[in-house]
């Protein structure tokens, strides 16, 4: 009868140890879950958005200048 108190300790030790585990694990998975609901939702807004501006091209759209102006050649001397 003197090891029942112990054994009980031990196997109390594994339930709870079991537990933080389990726990841990569930954690990792939500954030996991969070983690590609968010990147989805990014890549699905890109998505929705360029074919939002593509839909609303204009004719003036086609011309080699028309678009976002980038200011590369500033300041080279050219």
């Amino acid at each position: 009868m003197g090891t029942e108190p112990e054994e009980l300790a031990l196997s109390e030790e594994a339930a709870a140890e079991e537990k933080k585990e389990t726990r841990t694990l569930r954690v990792i998975g939500w954030f996991s879950v969070g983690m590609a609901v968010a990147a989805l939702g990014i890549y699905l807004g890109a998505e929705l958005r360029n074919r939002y501006k593509f839909k609303r091209r204009t004719p003036y759209d086609f011309y080699a200048n028309a678009g976002e102006q980038h200011a590369s050649e500033f300041g080279m001397g050219i």
